[in-house]
């Protein structure tokens, strides 16, 4: 019976550790630095702080003890992408050996890196990646859903596939873990710009029009730090970017609504982790570095505009429009 360990007690963590542990014989647990999350998990089989109406699996249980990793068979990081690399640095001691580590986060590491490839220097466990269209409340609510599973080694994917057999979890595959964790991180840019367009215009022309030269930019981003294309029509790819740009369930597409309605201020991001306005910043500074001009990014520089200036951002559709109707990019 496979052991398996969910770094962090939130929403995805809660969400897919309770699919796993109904009904697989699975020993699930979710290891969290929230006592009130654990107590809730264990004694009344609910996660009070993030699902307070859902009853969960009894097999679900949690623990705020780090040492409860040492058991597991996989472990999966469901934590914030910025306290990730610190984390497992923290934790190597209690790391299994030769065990795979999976990372559910969508965001950078350390220094404009991906958070596979900071993990895959500082430990030597099998660091993969699972990216996909998928809500956690409709993970939660048993919907039928997918990801794609990203490592470096091939013979882990029967393993993984193996896992979420009659789940109604589906799985495709690539070796290109570095393609999968850069889109998981664009698709929450271009969400926010997909939420700026739709609070101006209800307009199903305007929003292909715009949700394709994203597509565009999300390829020409991608190639450029190394993923390949095929990754893209992946689950991680146009799935995930569709998913997180065109439905209102999506936090950076609601950041997106806001600022578009002219709701948004600076304490509302300060609040909430809010992954596609921390990359945008990230993004810049890489293309920068690089040599890239605004005119092949077209899309992510208008928006790091909204994000760093004093910007009217009635004026956000008709700038964008502009500047991407050469077809550059």
């Amino acid at each position: 019976m496979k052991k398996l360990c969910f770094v962090g007690g939130g929403m995805i963590g809660t969400a897919l550790g309770n699919r796993l542990a109904s009904g697989n014989g699975y020993h699930v647990k979710l290891v969290t630095i929230e006592p009130d999350v654990a107590e809730s998990i264990n004694q009344r089989h609910v996660n009070q702080k993030y699902f307070p109406n859902q009853k969960l699996s009894r097999d679900l249980r949690a623990t705020t003890e780090h040492r409860s990793l040492r058991d597991a068979d996989i472990i999966f990081l469901a934590i914030p992408s910025t306290v990730i690399v610190d984390f497992i640095n923290k934790q190597k001691d209690n790391l299994p050996p030769g065990k795979m580590i999976i990372n559910l986060a969508k965001g950078f590491g350390k220094e404009d890196r991906t958070i596979t490839g900071c993990l895959e220097e500082i430990i030597p466990n099998p660091v993969c990646s699972l990216k996909g269209p998928t809500f956690a409340r409709e993970l939660l609510n048993n919907a039928p859903t997918a990801f794609t599973f990203a490592s470096g080694n091939k013979s882990l994917f029967p393993q993984m596939a193996e896992l979420f057999n009659d789940k109604r979890i589906y799985l495709d595959f690539t070796t290109d873990v570095t393609g999968t964790e850069i889109l998981s991180i664009l698709k929450n840019i271009y969400a926010i710009v997909l939420g700026i367009v739709d609070a101006h215009f209800n307009s199903a022309n305007l929003r292909f029009l715009v949700l394709t030269r994203a597509f565009a930019e999300m390829r020409h981003t991608l190639q450029l730090m190394g993923g390949k294309e095929k990754t893209l029509y992946r689950y991680c790819g146009y799935g995930d970017f569709g998913l997180t740009a065109l439905n209102d369930l999506s936090r950076n597409r609601t950041l997106g609504l806001l600022i578009g309605k002219g709701f948004f201020i600076e304490d509302i991001s300060d609040k909430v982790v809010l992954e596609g306005k921390i990359a945008v910043n990230r993004f810049i500074k890489i293309l920068d570095k690089l040599g890239k001009s605004e005119d092949e990014f077209p899309i992510i520089y208008e928006l790091y505009h909204v994000f760093n200036s004093n910007y009217k951002v009635s004026n956000f559709v008709d700038k964008l429009l502009r500047k991407i109707s050469s077809g550059i990019n």
